[in-house]
């Protein structure tokens, strides 16, 4: 299992962190997210690293940004 965890911005409520979790989770290989509303981070525990291409298309898909580490 691997946990990588994202900085998204734009979140401001719980329907942004539902929106968030849905499409993250969506992506294969996903099998937890937890989404923390007060700092926008995004943890993902996947069953192998993702490509951050996946994510970054997943956040935008949900209507967030993925911030650039």
């Amino acid at each position: 299992m691997v946990t990588t965890t994202y900085q998204v911005q734009g979140m401001t409520c719980g329907h942004c962190v539902s929106a968030v979790s849905a499409e993250v989770g969506a992506i294969p290989g996903v099998r937890d997210v937890r989404v923390e509303l007060a700092s926008g981070q995004v943890t993902v525990d996947s069953e192998t690293p993702l490509d951050v291409t996946s994510v970054r298309a997943a956040v935008d898909e949900a209507g967030y940004e993925l911030v650039d580490a």
